[in-house]
């Protein structure tokens, strides 16, 4: 008898557990879709996106007057913007003896 009970039990559990484990799956599996459909919509619409960018700058390119050439602007000679430091540079020079450095 004991085991007659223990087989009931184990088939009720499995009554139960088996629908649900199906349909936990099956909302998975719809789950998982969703979401690699919305990727693959995603991928196409960055692409689609890449396209008209591309497009729009072609067109663009394409109409756009020529623009006039500027001349590239003298670089000056860089100096540091501290008048303290330079002079405690020039002291430094002098003490060690060194060339002078030109301001």
């Amino acid at each position: 008898m004991r085991l007659v009970w223990t087989l009931v039990k184990v088939i009720v559990g499995l009554a139960i557990i088996v629908p649900i484990t199906v349909i936990a799956l099956g909302a998975t599996i719809g789950v998982l879709g969703v979401v690699l459909g919305l990727a693959v919509l995603a991928l196409k619409l960055a692409i689609v996106a890449l396209v008209v960018v591309g497009g729009v700058r072609l067109v663009a390119r394409l109409f756009r007057r020529a623009a006039p050439v500027r001349e590239r602007p003298v670089a000056r000679e860089l100096r540091p913007a501290d008048p303290h430091y330079e002079a405690a540079m020039r002291e430094l020079d002098q003490e060690l003896g060194e060339l002078p450095r030109r301001s």
